[in-house]
């Protein structure tokens, strides 16, 4: 969770650069203040669809909040640089709001980058859980390395096992999630354009 807190303080960081208040980062983005507020305060754990609405406010790239360092060539990612420290927690806006993704950045490090690919952690959804599609610009493709994975795309519902793969535009409402019981790894690329 210790990276969360680095993009809360990226993200109020950037404002205050930029001279703007939580209520104009609200007003342009369409989050409600309170949300903004959670989350640079590490309250908390956002889905991707609202940082990618307050990087487009803050005109920075989604990448800028994830960044460590700013690698010019090739990154190059070992399997044993993945570890815990460098997870992010974000919920995947089940209305229960628990954290069921947990996002393992494979390029955190590569500067001026227009896409992200992560490893992602999806905790098993519960029964009866509600889940709230979201949507934004681009695109995004999701393999799955084990598991079940359900995808509610506009209308229509995808279950995805291992070895599957879905590759859709991001501005049809979606949501991903593990299924019930189930407990899934992916590999998620989500690409917006700047």
């Amino acid at each position: 969770m210790g990276n969360n807190k680095i993009i809360g303080n990226k993200i109020k960081s950037i404002r205050e650069s930029k001279q703007l208040t939580i209520e104009n980062v609200a007003e342009r983005s369409g989050l409600k203040k309170e949300q903004i507020e959670r989350i640079e305060g590490d309250i908390e754990f956002p889905s991707l669809a609202p940082l990618i609405k307050i990087a487009r406010v803050l005109g920075v790239r989604l990448g800028t909040f994830l960044d460590d360092q700013t690698e010019l060539g090739p990154v190059v990612r070992r399997k044993q640089d993945s570890n815990e420290k460098n997870a992010i927690d974000f919920t995947n806006d089940a209305t229960t709001r628990n954290k069921f993704m947990e996002y393992h950045s494979l390029a955190q490090d590569k500067s001026g980058r227009h896409m992200e690919p992560f490893l992602i952690d999806v905790e098993p959804a519960s029964e009866n859980v509600e889940f709230n599609p979201s949507s934004h610009e681009g695109e995004e493709f999701i393999y799955v390395m084990s598991g079940i994975v359900e995808i509610l795309y506009g209308k229509k519902r995808y279950v995805l096992e291992e070895g599957d793969s879905i590759y859709y535009d991001s501005i049809v409402s979606h949501h991903v999630h593990a299924a019930p019981g189930q407990r899934a790894r992916i590999l998620g690329i989500v690409y917006t354009p700047f």
